[in-house]
């Protein structure tokens, strides 16, 4: 399949950022963007092989860099130092959101009426917060991500249909969380899905969540049933809002 890939250069504030961009060339004309948001590892394979899924579905897809410099990290303290310079810091965070929506908005393939972001763990709390904030966004996919919110939307303000993969046995997410995110999105009007796959745990997308679980004794695992209908559920919300 002629699914073309590049590394994007754009910035916020200073940084540097390293995007990942995937689009199939036989598809012609303006296409729906997708912005994809990474786990705290940073923007690696994993991410860069859904961007490629996503392309392959017909899509220009930006797995955008949240850390600057295209950083990875491969243990959790790394990832966990990294994710935690953007979450104590939203301001900044949301600026690379918005730098990696603008420079997917503005590419030649997109149809900048029609933007969609997904994301995962990390990335997942995210896009949710792209939505919050009311960016410009038809549909907004999180996989097994945080809930918390930094901005609490007001009436009117979530744009985006919001649709939330969440695995039933994850333990990184309190019934508290999941409480609060359904008050937020119904007293704000917004239009969302909360869907919960039974025995699924945090990372249930990701392959390698097994390994990383049992090398890091970290409550991890891929579920196969899990990822396939979550996908699945994004394809279906995409059929709508495109």
């Amino acid at each position: 399949m002629p699914i073309q890939t590049e590394t994007v250069l754009y910035s916020a504030n200073g940084t540097n950022l390293r995007g990942y961009f995937a689009y199939d060339d036989n598809v012609e004309g303006e296409r729906p963007g997708v912005i994809v948001v990474h786990e705290w590892w940073g923007l690696n394979d994993y991410i860069k092989s859904r961007a490629q899924q996503l392309a392959a579905l017909g899509y220009s897809a930006l797995a955008v860099d949240m850390f600057g410099e295209g950083s990875t990290a491969d243990n959790p303290g790394d990832a966990g130092a990294q994710m935690n310079t953007v979450l104590e810091d939203m301001e900044t965070g949301t600026a690379r959101l918005k730098a990696g929506f603008a420079t997917l908005q503005d590419h030649e393939s997109v149809d900048g009426s029609r933007m969609a972001a997904i994301g995962y763990c990390f990335g997942g709390a995210m896009v949710l917060h792209m939505a919050r904030i009311g960016m410009p966004l038809k549909g907004v996919v999180s996989f097994h991500g945080a809930l918390g919110s930094f901005h609490r939307p007001a009436a009117g303000e979530v744009q985006a249909k919001v649709l939330v993969c969440h695995g039933a046995a994850d333990e990184f997410v309190p019934q508290s969380d999941i409480d609060n995110f359904k008050a937020e999105m119904d007293a704000a009007g917004a239009n969302y899905e909360f869907v919960a796959y039974d025995g699924a745990l945090h990372g249930f997308t990701n392959k390698a969540a097994d390994e990383n679980g049992k090398k890091y004794g970290l409550p991890l695992a891929y579920n196969e049933a899990a990822d396939q209908g979550s996908w699945q559920a994004m394809q279906g919300l995409f059929e709508e809002i495109f």
